[in-house]
């Protein structure tokens, strides 16, 4: 049979009967008394106090609805100003389309496109739309051109189909619906005033979010409940007690406590019934009934054993509920007159349990203190102590258990410690891992990083316009060079679409080609575009690019090169070999020309010194050698033309060359001509024909002075250049040393044709009968003869600039012919026994020819081509001299007769005679050359230099 525990009994008995005489004395002395005093006076405060305060907020509610209907009022005037603005603007810019080259339809969609950027008051704007629904302009790029008759918006059909056909029929008016805010997907009230345009079948809109006009309200309400908040924060119920407002939505609007205010207190529960709180103070408001429940205490928090009470009123205008908190222990303040009682009573009381239990405690402490000793052990690590208590009471239960406990504790203890170990080892090691692999990663991403830095370098640097565009026209990427083409920074670029970057010719050029890119396509094509007041040629390669499953094309690589300069070359060159192939041409008939000329000049002269001519057939015979020698002049200015007249170079000094062009100018020139000088004296010297290159001065001077009818400035300068760009002159130009001599003037200067056919044969801008066209085609001639180059350009200021480049002269060219003084040494007047080598494939020519050596006074032997007179001068001992053509049909030419001639016959003379020559040859130098046509007297001066 169970028996009670002594010592249980005992304490029990003790406690009850204190406890119980204590309880029944405070409650048989103070209760009754504290229900009556203070519950009624407290109550009656607690209801006065909240509908003050809800009067307050009532009226504040007031004012905030009459605020709101004030902003309304503005924003609505507001609204009619932009659609006014609007309006304005497409009657301005339709009045203005007379002066564009636009159409009609362009027209509008230039002015809608201008309209999609008018924003106000931040992302507020206006919008246009057709009569059916379609928004012709729109800022957000989803809803452009977009049909809205059917669009859903947050789950329901758009309102504005409605809404516009109530404004077709009304003319205008403010409406309320549901629309998207700017680039944005939510949903939110919108106020819009509308108006129709029949006369375009247009319809203007702009409107304002209700959020926005709302915000001003708030703001408004937020100061008005700053001015409550202060009122209600000096406020007090009873001793503790205090007013607080919060929202049906749980959020606490005002609490005098700074940390509570403004949390929602949704999830806090009332641990009297379960519910959450808020519900039960939303279920008493407006009933006149309190709220009981429990709380914690600022002193105690967390401990919701406090009883309070709260009285809870609704402010409908803002959903606001205000309500009352005081602790039912405030509430009891009565109780103070209680407390000297109830202080005595318990000051015996207290007495009695001391000594109470003092005895008791002496009876249990003995035990205790054992077990307290044995723990203390334990728990510095002797988990092999023992307590030594063997009782059989309630005690010795204890310390058997105890000790039992120590045992499982201490087996429990070292399996623990051995898993941790294992644990912590594990742990140990896959932190180690971890830590490889964030070191791993961020060295990967530094790799990365680095190698798009160095990539974005390189295409940034490379001479190429590279972009990136996606499938809707978007940039992606582009590099420096694509963006200085449109005066821009590259960052200003990515994000942009193409119609907003490009012009509007350039769009619609180019748009073709990148919609057959994104048709999977590779499109070449070459464009032209202004670019800095320049004309850009580029050639432009657009590669689709795939996305991993190489199903569609996702956008567009624009590769774009620069090849002005290589189509500006491709030009020059063509100039050239035109000029080149009108050379040839030319040149092939002066050399024939010259042939005929020579024939008939021959025979001319030869019949004016026949003995029986009669007298009056020598006045018919003195124009027509008059007119052969003009023929004559006419076809040395196409041989120098054609780069194939003979020359006479030799190594000659600029400074002089210019000296004496000027003294043979001082006297053609008119007097209001002023010649100018620029010569850098330490400009080397060139290897040109002196006299050729004094004729195409001097005739550069006088076509400079004819342009200067009212007189003027004529320069000449002289100076060392190297070059080392190959582009402005007729054909790129080798890099290296040159000399150029410039002649300026300050005249009329040349006009588009005449840059464009300045070199051209018998071109002249000068009238009928006044110039051959003969003189720049000269110079022209002689320049690239000489292996040279020219450019002709008009001066900024007046007048035009010719710039001659020429090769800086040798050293090997510069040495002194070595003649030999043998050959020159013929100076006898030939006889009958002195014979003559004519070399001469022209059948007529050489009869010409042989007349005048024979009439000289040589024995003449004749030969066909350079082949016969080689095998001629085979047998012949004795030779005076040779005269030969040089371009002659066979293997060899007039060169090498005049070099076996050379080497055979040391003391002979050379004459080598020339319609023309190919290109010049080293060998001019070293012989005598004789111009076709030529006289009798002409030969004689060459045979015998002496008699000059």
């Amino acid at each position: 049979m169970y028996r009670y525990s002594p010592i249980t009994f005992r304490l029990f008995l003790m406690l009850l009967l204190l406890i119980s005489g204590i309880f029944v004395s405070i409650y048989w002395l103070t209760v009754p008394m504290i229900k009556q005093n203070v519950f009624g006076l407290e109550q009656h405060s607690n209801r006065q106090v909240l509908n003050i305060v809800y009067d307050l907020a009532n009226r504040m509610y007031f004012s905030t609805e009459s605020y709101v209907e004030q902003a309304l009022d503005a924003e609505e005037q507001k609204l009619k100003a932009v659609v006014d603005l609007g309006e304005s603007y497409i009657r301005t810019g339709l009045a203005d389309r007379k002066d564009s080259q636009l159409n009609e339809n362009a027209h509008w969609q230039t002015l809608y496109a201008e309209l999609r950027r008018l924003k106000f008051d931040g992302d507020n704007y206006l919008w246009i739309s057709d009569f059916n629904g379609r928004l012709l302009s729109h800022p957000d790029d989803k809803f452009q051109d977009e049909n809205i008759s059917e669009h859903i918006v947050a789950g329901e059909r758009s309102a504005l189909p409605g809404i516009i056909q109530q404004v077709l029929k009304q003319g205008e008016g403010f409406y309320k619906y549901k629309w998207y805010r700017l680039q944005d997907t939510e949903v939110i009230d919108k106020y819009s005033y509308v108006r129709s345009f029949p006369e375009w079948g247009i319809v203007l809109g702009a409107g304002v979010y209700a959020d926005d006009l709302y915000k001003e309200a708030e703001a408004y309400k937020a100061r008005l409940l700053g001015e409550l908040s202060q009122a209600l924060e000096s406020v007090k119920i009873a001793s503790n007690g205090y007013l607080y407002i919060f929202g049906s939505n749980g959020d606490m609007i005002f609490h005098p406590n700074s940390n509570i205010r403004g949390t929602n207190f949704k999830t806090l529960l009332n641990p009297v019934t379960g519910n959450p709180i808020y519900q039960d103070l939303i279920a008493v408001s407006d009933t006149d009934e309190e709220l009981y429940y429990k709380w914690d205490t600022p002193h105690d928090p967390g401990n919701y054993a406090y009883e309070k009470l709260s009285l809870v009123r609704h402010l409908s205008g803002f959903d606001w509920y205000i309500s009352s908190s005081v602790y039912l222990d405030d509430l009891k303040a009565s109780s103070i007159q209680l407390s000297q009682r109830l202080l005595a009573m318990g000051f015996f009381g207290l007495l009695a349990a001391i000594v109470a239990a003092f005895l008791f405690a002496e009876y249990l402490t003995s035990p205790i203190k054992q077990l307290s000793a044995t723990a203390y052990k334990i728990s510095r690590g002797q988990f092999g102590a023992k307590t030594g208590i063997n009782r059989h009471d309630e005690l010795g239960t204890l310390a058997e258990s105890f000790d039992f406990m120590v045992d499982q504790l201490r087996d429990n203890i070292q399996g623990l410690n051995t898993r941790v170990a294992s644990r912590t080892k594990e742990l140990s090691e896959s932190n180690q891992q971890l830590l490889q692999a964030v070191s791993s990663l961020k060295t990967a991403k530094s790799e990365l990083t680095a190698s798009e830095t160095r990539q974005r370098l390189i295409l940034d640097a490379l001479p190429a316009q590279i972009a990136y565009l996606d499938a809707q026209g978007r940039y992606v990427f582009v590099n420096r060079e694509y963006a200085e083409m449109f005066n821009r920074h590259k960052s200003e670029l990515v994000g942009e679409l193409m119609q907003d970057v490009m012009s509007t010719v350039m769009y619609k050029n180019t748009l073709d080609y990148i919609r057959q890119a994104l048709r999977g396509e590779k499109v070449m094509y070459e464009y032209s575009t202004e670019v800095q007041g320049k004309t850009m040629v580029t050639r432009r390669i657009l590669l689709p690019f795939y996305g991993e499953q190489r199903q569609t094309v996702e956008g567009v690589l624009n590769l774009s090169i620069d090849i002005t300069a290589e189509r500006e070359s491709e030009q020059r060159l063509a100039e050239a070999s035109k000029m080149k192939a009108v050379g040839q041409m030319s040149g092939g008939l002066a050399h024939d020309f010259n042939n005929l000329l020579t024939i008939i000049l021959g025979n001319l002269l030869e019949a004016q010194g026949h003995p029986d001519l009669p007298l009056d057939l020598n006045g018919n015979l003195v124009p027509a050698i008059r007119a052969t020698r003009r023929g004559a002049d006419l076809t040395k200015r196409l041989l120098a033309f054609s780069r194939r007249q003979p020359l006479s170079p030799d190594c000659i000094k600029p400074d002089h060359l210019i000296a004496d062009v000027i003294s043979l100018l001082s006297g053609p020139l008119a007097e209001n001509i002023r010649i100018q000088t620029r010569i850098d004296d330490s400009a080397p010297v060139v290897y040109v024909d002196e006299a050729q290159m004094e004729d195409a001065l001097v005739n550069l001077a006088l076509n400079a002075a004819d342009s200067m009818e009212k007189g003027g400035t004529l320069s000449f300068e002289v100076r060392s250049f190297y070059c080392a760009t190959r582009e402005g002159f007729d054909e790129p130009v080798p890099a290296g040393d040159y000399v150029m001599l410039s002649v300026k003037d300050t005249g009329t200067g040349f006009s588009d044709e005449a840059l464009q056919k300045a070199y051209e044969p018998f071109f002249t801008t000068k009238s009928t009968g006044a110039g051959s066209g003969l003189g720049l085609s000269m110079v022209y001639g002689f320049v690239k003869q000489s292996k040279g180059y020219i450019r002709i350009r008009n001066r900024r200021a007046a007048g035009a600039v010719i710039e001659i480049l020429l090769p800086v002269g040798t050293d090997h060219q510069c040495e002194a012919p070595q003649q030999d003084l043998e050959r020159n040494s013929y100076a006898a007047k030939a006889d009958a026994s002195s014979l003559v080598l004519l070399v001469e494939d022209d059948p007529d020519v050489r009869k010409v020819v042989r007349h005048q050596l024979v009439d000289i006074g040589f024995t003449v032997l004749e030969a066909e081509t350079a082949d016969e007179a080689d095998t001629l001068l085979l047998n012949l001992n004795e030779l005076a001299g040779v005269v030969t053509d040089i371009v002659m049909p066979g293997e060899k030419d007039g060169y090498a007769v005049a070099q076996r001639v050379k080497e055979r016959y040391p003391s002979a003379f050379i004459v080598l005679m020339t319609g023309y020559s190919e290109a010049y040859s080293e060998h001019d130098a070293e012989f005598s050359l004789l111009q076709k046509p030529f006289d009798q007297a002409a030969l004689a001066k060459v045979i015998f230099p002496e008699s000059k």
